[in-house]
């Protein structure tokens, strides 16, 4: 690959603004001035570098970092790559069962599905994938750590993570077909009812709306909705949540839950159905660093609507729409197009959800003083005691006062 796609990229925003108004001019002529420094700083390595480097690689990291400096979620995959990654999805039913996304370079995890691979081999919110297959992760595009990681049913990888420890643990584990737990309900002392959805993959709202049902029934004056390491399901399937507990009439905003706009996608707007509203009763959702994507468009949701108070860890933030963008070499680009927002406009996935209450926040950190800037997780913080869904029974305790 030579670096004529990055140029092209660059060039993008000149060619598209021929004949703009003044200030798209001005932004035109930016891109040329941001071209021509990047275009020296490839010649003077090409021409100075202590040996003759390899440029399709310099070109590749290139990109790879400008995506990345845009869009934590982007991908850059030749066009090999990019033929795999589409057979993958049509053809391997295997995977380890984890959320990936990319923190400080490297390939860091998000959530893992409770029962999955990943589970069972004890890795959780926060551990950096250091390498896959023998492939180390630092710089590679996300979307090839997921490519890697899917396969056959049965099929074993190798994996190198880094996770609460000074070293990298070399893990071998076997491909599954993943299944998301159901949605899990209990009444606790005092009338509280407790939900807690593990995922909100397809099927998983309508369960969410059985257990308030059933809850209801058994009497319960306030609920309690678990959010936590929910990181799978489209932000649509979040939209869904948040309409259980929300009534148009009864809330901000002329019942918005969300809306998507980006810079060439027109804004659609999501709102409340009053025929999908099942319950008012008083609510807290719980929240933590492992809570993403669909999930936290209902938190946002719900906390700007004013109709639930959200007690936990700040979330991750994760809920756009990406799409794949191919280039004339059979390349692509797998990038965020637009953004799902707050009903009070906060861009989710810049933001995040941050608590009403806040407990226990725990976050992975680099490390300081290493030559090689590795991420050092941070030290397990497991207690028997579960902190914030005491501080909820509190919370649901005063609001049903």
């Amino acid at each position: 690959m030579s670096s004529t796609c990055l140029v092209a990229l660059l060039l993008l925003g000149g060619v598209v603004s021929k004949g703009a108004p003044a200030d798209e001019a001005s932004a035109s002529n930016n891109v040329y001035k941001h071209l021509s420094v990047y275009s020296e700083v490839l010649s003077r390595i090409k021409s100075e570098y202590v040996e003759e480097p390899d440029m399709s690689s310099v070109t590749l990291g290139a990109m790879t970092g400008m995506l990345e400096s845009i869009d934590p979620y982007a991908s850059y995959l030749n066009a090999n790559q990019y033929k795999e990654y589409l057979k993958s999805f049509d053809s391997y039913k295997g995977g380890l069962g984890m959320v990936l996304a990319k923190k400080f370079g490297y390939i860091t995890i998000v959530s893992v599905t409770p029962n999955s691979p990943a589970d069972k081999a004890g890795l959780t919110t926060g551990d950096f994938v250091e390498s896959v297959k023998g492939i180390a992760t630092r710089d590679m595009p996300l979307a090839y750590a997921n490519l890697l990681l899917r396969g056959e049913p049965g099929s074993t990888i190798e994996l190198s993570v880094l996770r609460r420890k000074p070293e990298p643990q070399k893990l071998t584990l076997a491909r599954a077909v993943i299944v998301y737990p159901p949605v899990e309900s209990k009444m606790l002392p005092e009338n509280i009812g407790y939900i807690k959805a593990a995922s909100l993959t397809p099927g998983k709202v309508k369960e969410v709306s059985t257990a308030v049902a059933a809850l209801q029934k058994q009497g319960a004056k306030e609920l309690i909705l678990d959010l936590r390491y929910c990181a799978e399901g489209d932000p649509d399937e979040g939209v869904e949540l948040a309409n259980l507990f929300l009534s148009p009439p009864k809330t901000a905003n002329q019942g918005l839950i969300t809306y998507a706009v980006g810079q060439k996608v027109p804004r659609k707007n999501y709102n409340a159905d009053e025929k999908k509203f099942v319950t008012a009763l008083p609510l807290v959702v719980l929240t933590n660093r492992g809570t993403a994507s669909a999930a936290e468009v209902a938190a946002a949701a719900l906390q700007d609507d004013k109709r639930a108070t959200v007690v936990g860890e700040h979330s991750y933030g994760d809920a756009s729409i990406r799409r794949p963008i191919t280039m004339d070499d059979g390349s692509a680009i797998i990038l965020s197009v637009a953004k799902y927002y707050t009903p009070n406009g906060k861009s989710i996935q810049d933001t995040g959800v941050t608590p009403d209450e806040l407990v226990g926040e725990a976050e992975a950190v680099i490390g300081d003083g290493d030559d090689d800037n590795t991420p050092d997780p941070s030290p397990s913080k497991k207690s028997n005691e579960d902190l914030i869904l005491k501080k909820a029974i509190e919370v649901a305790h005063k609001k049903a006062a």
